[in-house]
């Protein structure tokens, strides 16, 4: 396994949720992680907050405010990191708009055009957008790689058409990114995790019968994509897709209070990978 100590990472969309947990994951490991979002200040939720736990965790935390959806504010986000460090090693995409009201299911016709802009634009496009900007500044690292945050929504349904669309698109530009980026020694993979038991599924199961016992925590996701990211055979991996509850048992990984959560999602076939 690699040492990720003082390793740059940036984590988009790390107030809350997958993103939060995977910043923390790599503060944990030493990482200085830059996270970025909407929301700041001292409450939950922000990415002040993100910032001073993962310098909690044992890294060091950068908070930097962002709106993935405006290109001028991403071109700017990486033209700063480029100023503070010469380089990025780990690129997170994760950031992702849920729309609101969200879309739980029914037909597209039902939902306002706008979580198109909203599923895709944000979980699609802004990757797309911060993978470009943050290029050069990856060719500058000795190891960089880029991670990112999928679902199996890309390959079986899940709440909307417009989350299919947006998943599976991301799933496709990430595998096309890694035959890019091969002769750039830069692996990019996919990262599957399975039930999450995020911010907005806790909220959502107030109102809603929803068994949780069993799903994953942020954390535990952060922490298995930190371990991938550790791996010795990440190039072997690059263009892939990686599910979580594969890589716990491989890597051995437990959450925030020593369990490995048994919920995931169930393969489409037997040659889904």
């Amino acid at each position: 396994m690699a040492d990720l100590k003082g390793k740059i990472a940036v984590v988009t969309g790390a107030s809350r949720g997958i993103g939060k947990g995977i910043a923390l994951a790599l503060g944990e490991r030493g990482c200085t992680v830059y996270v970025t979002g909407r929301t700041v200040g001292d409450g939950e939720r922000t990415i002040d907050t993100s910032a001073r736990e993962v310098s909690e965790a044992g890294g060091e935390g950068r908070a930097i405010q962002c709106d993935h959806g405006d290109d001028d504010q991403i071109a700017a986000l990486f033209e700063r990191i480029g100023k503070e460090v010469d380089h990025i090693d780990i690129l997170v995409n994760n950031v992702y708009k849920i729309p609101n009201p969200p879309a739980w299911g029914g037909g597209y016709w039902d939902h306002p055009i706008q979580i198109w802009d909203d599923q895709v634009g944000i979980g699609l496009r802004a990757h797309y957008v911060a993978s470009w900007h943050a290029a050069a500044l990856m060719f500058k690292s000795k190891n960089a790689a880029m991670l990112n945050v999928s679902s199996p929504g890309g390959q079986l349904y899940h709440f909307s058409a417009c989350y299919g669309a947006g998943k599976a698109g991301l799933d496709r530009l990430t595998a096309d990114m890694a035959v890019e980026l091969e002769p750039k020694g830069i692996p990019a993979v996919v990262l599957y995790p399975g039930s999450v038991a995020t911010e907005f599924i806790l909220d959502a199961a107030k109102d809603r019968e929803m068994d949780l016992s069993q799903s994953q925590t942020p954390l535990f996701v952060g922490r298995t994509a930190a371990a991938l990211l550790a791996s010795d055979d990440l190039m072997k991996r690059t263009g892939s897709i990686q599910w979580v509850e594969d890589l716990a048992e491989e890597f051995d990984v437990v959450d925030e209070t020593g369990k490995r959560p048994t919920e995931g999602y169930a393969r489409r076939s037997e040659g889904t990978s």
